[in-house]
């Protein structure tokens, strides 16, 4: 049929066909450049529910920014600056602008809040530090809890009351102290003759600052006791205080009852798995726990809160279904999520509440939240929801390894499970093969989510600890059922029935499934090659492979893969070269490198420090040699007629004119602990390093070069900020 009219018999007017409108025209072929337009579009249009999960990302690194800060910024500054951006997003919002406009205001508005944030929260924990003090002191103070037991011997937290030589108003709220002995129990009174130190500055410049945490901690101070613990006569502590002693108290009672059944070294394991306490954890195992790539089973983290919280949630699932009468009157699903509660937060006061504890809490009652709020409970949103939940009530985490590691690692998992496809459920397949199916699906999940998990933290634990465990993928997958199914949830029953006397089946169960564990990461740790030492990248590296990360994680589609070179960031960046000399805080230590190994002129002391730092340049931490070297109780240095490349001297009194120009007429680098006199002829030319450089600038690490010695001192790369600062002791009349 046409449109054009009829002249005649057979004869049509020249017209268009109406069909002619529904044949499109012949599409050209697009170019290269159109191809990769559409593509982009299509990407970006994937994102869509997605954008607002790079929200916690930015508060995040907000939070980091602040940290880097090389000083303490102003309060005000901070907080107007995140209110006019955050007043800007919303207004562009009001107006309706477009995402590209709102988007990047919304980023601009969290990374102010983050910066933000951090500020509130050093202003709103600031407490007094310890200051470095000349004299053994003589400390009263309550007993809080027992620490894990460092070098030295047991260590406890303590509240203290009093600090011969310190004001009130400048006593440190909290100190670690270091007691000779059984640790005292929590809530005990205590009088200690000890010496007193601020919080340990980082072992070398750019290392983990463990003032740091302790600052955010409220701990103000470490004290080495020097003699028996002895009881003291105090006034009744606050409330608040004689609650967290009450509560600790039970938790080391409840340790110590699980040691009591498993025996110390099966029942050390288990008891810090249940309450935290490694009062009873040898070196050795701790060593292998390490080595074999376990240790996180040891710390009360997100694995241990999501096999506790998902023990129960299933426990009380499968109760409330075997009730017909209750099924049909409740929803089981949030009866269990409400059980999952309450295990996460008593499982969080019996651990103690470390802060990797907190934010695993705080993460897994988020998602037990969203299965009561009819959400979905293992998702990027809700996981988006806990990392701003955790980051605003503790914006220093964002700095350490425990939180890095563990939101890498999450986000990997729940881009695994949302990529992970659905497999075609059988109908009337014989039981048998449904068995080997759903356990060899099971296999190959665990693997993939092991390998994932692996992959994500790879670069963190690589630049905070320095080491691989080259079978940690190994012993985990072997582990992973034995934790899951059988050690975790035995701990969980029989902790909860110990204190009635019922828990001796359970935490024989349980001594079973430690036992195996310590099988595998002994046989794994023994393996040859089992431990590879990686030096660190420079800092830019870490933030830059996080990015990569997240990327890979919340982006959706093929585009994701171009995160994969900043993931690799800690793996490929080059490594700057090891220094040549190193001179731990106080001069009490040094090291000098000899091709990849780290010569060290006291073995044995500070030993900590020195395998931090050595690790961290990848190098193999070695006794000095004894021939060549000419050392008394107070200094060492290379032997008469030689020069090498350090002498030093750790005594605190003065060093005389006479031992001054002889450690420099044998060395080229000469460090004093005590102040140095004036210098002889023998020392021009070379670097002198006294008492007073090294409490100004801590730690060094030393580089040769032809126009001299260059230099990087711990307190430059620290900064000046709260945590670092340590002032003179506030002696008052009535403080002594």
């Amino acid at each position: 049929m046409t449109t054009g009219a009829s002249t005649g018999e057979g004869e049509v007017m020249a017209g268009v066909s109406d069909g002619a409108a529904l044949i499109p025209p012949v599409a050209a072929n697009p170019s290269p450049w159109d191809r990769i337009r559409s593509a982009w579009q299509e990407a970006i249009l994937a994102q869509t529910l997605r954008w607002r999960l790079w929200a916690p990302v930015a508060f995040g690194g907000g939070c980091g920014l602040y940290f880097a800060l090389p000083s303490e910024p102003a309060l005000w500054p901070l907080l107007l600056a995140a209110v006019v951006a955050i007043a800007a997003w919303l207004g562009a919002r009001w107006r309706g602008l477009p995402r590209a406009v709102t988007l990047p205001l919304m980023l601009l508005a969290c990374l102010a809040g983050g910066l933000a944030m951090a500020k509130v929260r050093t202003e709103r924990v600031a407490a007094p530090i310890a200051p470095v003090m000349a004299e053994p002191t003589v400390i009263q103070a309550w007993v809080l809890d027992v620490d894990s037991p460092g070098e030295r011997g047991h260590r406890v937290v303590i509240a203290p009351v009093s600090i011969r030589g310190l004001a009130p108003e400048a006593t440190p709220v909290r100190l670690r102290a270091t007691v000779k002995g059984a640790p005292p129990v929590p809530g005990q009174a205590v009088r200690l003759f000890a010496i007193l130190n601020p919080p340990p500055a980082p072992a070398s410049p750019g290392a983990y600052d463990f003032g740091r945490n302790a600052f955010f901690q409220g701990m103000g101070g470490v004290a080495f006791a020097l003699g028996e613990t002895r009881p003291a006569w105090l006034q009744p502590a606050p409330w608040r205080l004689r609650m967290a002693m009450r509560i600790n108290a039970a938790r080391f009672a409840l340790a110590q009852r699980i040691v009591d059944r498993l025996g110390e070294r099966t029942g050390g394991v288990a008891a810090a798995m249940v309450t935290g306490h490694e009062t009873w954890i040898s070196r050795e195992d701790l060593d292998v726990m390490r080595d074999s790539g376990l240790a996180h089973i040891l710390s009360i983290s997100g694995l241990h809160m999501a096999i506790v919280g998902g023990f129960v949630f299933f426990l009380m699932r499968l109760i409330v279904a075997a009730v017909p009468w209750l099924a049909l009157r409740v929803s089981g699903k949030k009866v269990a999520a409400v059980a999952g509660l309450i295990a996460v937060g008593t499982y969080l006061v019996v651990s103690g509440a470390p802060a990797p504890a907190e934010r695993a809490a705080i993460t897994a009652s988020i998602a037990f939240l969203a299965v009561l709020l009819d959400r979905q409970a293992i998702s990027m949103h809700a996981l988006a929801v806990a990392a701003f939940a955790v980051l605003l009530l503790q914006p220093e985490a964002v700095v350490t390894p425990g939180f890095q590691m563990s939101f890498a690692a999450t986000a990997a998992l729940v881009a695994l499970a949302e990529a992970w496809p659905q497999r075609t459920r059988e109908i009337s397949a014989p039981w048998p093969i449904l068995a080997a199916q759903r356990f060899g699906g099971w296999i190959w999940a665990a693997l993939a989510a092991s390998l994932v998990a692996g992959l994500a933290t790879g670069p963190f634990a690589m630049q905070h600890f320095n080491r691989t465990a080259v079978f940690g993928l190994v012993a985990n997958m072997a582990t992973s059922p034995i934790s899951t199914f059988l050690m975790m949830p035995a701990l969980a029953l029989g902790a909860a029935l110990e204190p009635l006397g019922l828990g001796g089946p359970f935490l024989w169960l349980a001594g079973i499934g430690v036992e195996l564990m310590l099988a595998v990461g002994t046989w794994t740790a023994n393996l040859p090659g089992a431990v590879r030492t990686v030096a660190s990248a420079p800092s830019i590296a870490l933030p830059i492979a996080f990015l990569g990360v997240l990327f890979i994680a919340l982006w959706r589609g093929r585009l994701r893969w171009l995160g994969l070179p900043f993931a690799l960031a800690v793996i490929l960046w080059p490594r700057p070269p090891a220094p040549d000399l190193w001179i731990g805080d106080g001069g009490t230590n040094a090291a000098f490198t000899v091709e990849d190994k780290a010569v060290v002129m006291r073995p044995g002391v500070r030993q900590f420090a020195v395998d931090l730092w050595s690790r961290r340049r990848g190098l193999e931490a070695v006794d000095r040699p004894a021939e060549g070297w000419t050392c008394t109780r107070s200094a060492c240095a290379p032997v008469e007629g030689t020069i090498g490349p350090l002498a030093l001297a750790w005594g605190k009194q003065p060093v005389s004119m006479e031992q001054l120009d002889a450690l420099c007429r044998s060395a080229e680098v000469v460090s004093l602990r005590s102040t140095a006199p004036v210098l002889p002829a023998s020392c021009g030319g070379r670097l002198v390093l006294d008492g007073i450089d090294h409490a100004r600038g801590g730690a060094v690490e030393l580089w040769r070069s032809p126009q001299g010695w260059r230099a990087v001192w711990t307190a430059d790369v620290r900064g000046d900020r709260p945590w670092s600062r340590v002032g003179d002791p506030e002696i008052s009349d009535s403080a002594g």
